[in-house]
């Protein structure tokens, strides 16, 4: 396989780096593109053939760079809800530090729009005046995430979705999933690459989200919607422990190593400042794996009532979710069109409420009782 092969539906994408790689023209670059369609991985791809001194050397650069180990490279994100200007300030003390093995020294960004403007501010003045030796790579899902004076220092290059056909070819050819598991989820998944591989790769992430679906579709009661939202919450809880928990063991035994102690041993009182850190950095990581749960969850719950939504309006579509097909049907002849697009609607309204940072449960509880509101007024309306 190709260095780039990977990268699924993004051919423009693709050729535009790969040639940038060999003759970089531009000191700072923007990827953009919807949640799933693969910006991250394309930013390593890029950094690591920036990095590398030969096409030869690319893979061997990429591991390290996917591991975040080569000393080239520079990586700022974040497990809290925005990217403080303290660890701003820190990245772009290091962009003027010389390559030290490769042709380039690569400073990535992942989700850039989640810098408020006073630690954007802190970027901007890095980009305005940039080594020489020193590419910055952002991602962000659109350009209207970042500050304009942010936007017209940086090239942007927007991805697209990937078709579902081809990440399902990529999760039968790489990860060596089925046929059929590949199809179905990619289908499920709605083209979200990550996603997509933990659904086929995952069974208990299959379980999980096949149990996001039943539950809602077995709301009939304000008594049902209640225990919907706390069921769901428990799912949310599950799949983010699922998630954080081998690589929290995996952080902590690193930390213990770089700190010279043996795995389990007890930590000296002056360690344990260094090891609170990281166990403070793990929480904020559950708490936002947490929020991210909930969001894919409302993702799965909106193609559902989109589902719904196509078959009553009798547009005949190719569904999401093709397994609940008889159950889909049969809510839609149930629901009126106006039902059902009110119920996207309300999805709409707990992504936005999540985002505030309101307690995922009570999220839940509103989206789960308007479920109910919304029947009886469809009921009365007859």
């Amino acid at each position: 396989m190709s260095f780039w092969s990977e990268i699924v539906g993004q051919p423009e994408a693709v050729q535009t780096l790969q040639r940038e790689s060999e003759a970089p023209g531009a000191h700072a670059w923007l990827i953009t593109g919807p949640p799933g369609s693969g910006r991250s991985n394309l930013a390593f791809r890029f950094a690591a053939s920036l990095i590398a001194r030969s096409e030869d050397d690319r893979e061997a650069v990429f591991q390290q760079v996917q591991a975040q180990t080569h000393p080239d490279l520079g990586v700022l994100t974040t497990q809290k809800l925005v990217i403080d200007i303290k660890a701003a300030r820190e990245i772009v003390a290091t962009a003027h530090y010389s390559p030290a093995e490769g042709r380039y020294r690569v400073i990535v960004i992942e989700d850039a729009d989640r810098m408020p403007e006073r630690t954007s501010n802190v970027l901007l003045k890095a980009l305005e005046e940039p080594p020489e030796r020193t590419i910055w790579i952002l991602c962000a899902p659109s350009e209207a995430d970042l500050l304009p004076t942010i936007r017209s220092r940086a090239r942007s290059l927007r991805l697209v979705t990937p078709s579902a056909g081809d990440i399902a070819r990529l999760l039968h050819e790489r990860d060596g999933a089925s046929e059929v598991d590949a199809e179905r989820a990619a289908r499920l998944a709605q083209s979200h690459i990550g996603m997509a591989r933990r659904l086929a790769t995952d069974p208990e992430s299959m379980e999980r989200r096949d149990r996001t679906i039943n539950i809602a579709l077995g709301i009939e009661t304000l008594g049902d919607a209640m225990h919907a939202a706390g069921s769901l919450v428990k799912v949310a809880e599950a799949d983010a422990a699922a998630l954080t928990e081998r690589l929290d063991a995996t952080e902590r035994d690193s930390a213990m190593r770089s700190l010279g102690l043996a795995p389990g041993a007890a930590i000296p009182p002056q360690m344990r400042s260094q090891m609170k850190a990281l166990e403070e950095d793990q929480k904020r990581r559950a708490t936002r794996s947490l929020r991210d749960g909930i969001d894919r969850i409302l993702t799965d719950l909106l193609s559902l009532y989109r589902d719904v939504l196509l078959t009553a309006l009798g547009a005949e579509p190719e569904l999401v979710n093709l397994e609940q097909a008889d159950r889909i049907t049969d809510l839609a002849e149930r629901w009126s069109p106006e039902h059902a697009l009110a119920m996207v609607t309300a999805i709409e309204t707990a992504r936005v409420r999540l985002t505030r940072g309101i307690t995922p449960g009570l999220v839940l509880e509103a989206l789960f009782a308007g479920v109910i509101a919304e029947k009886v007024s469809n009921r009365e309306s007859m």
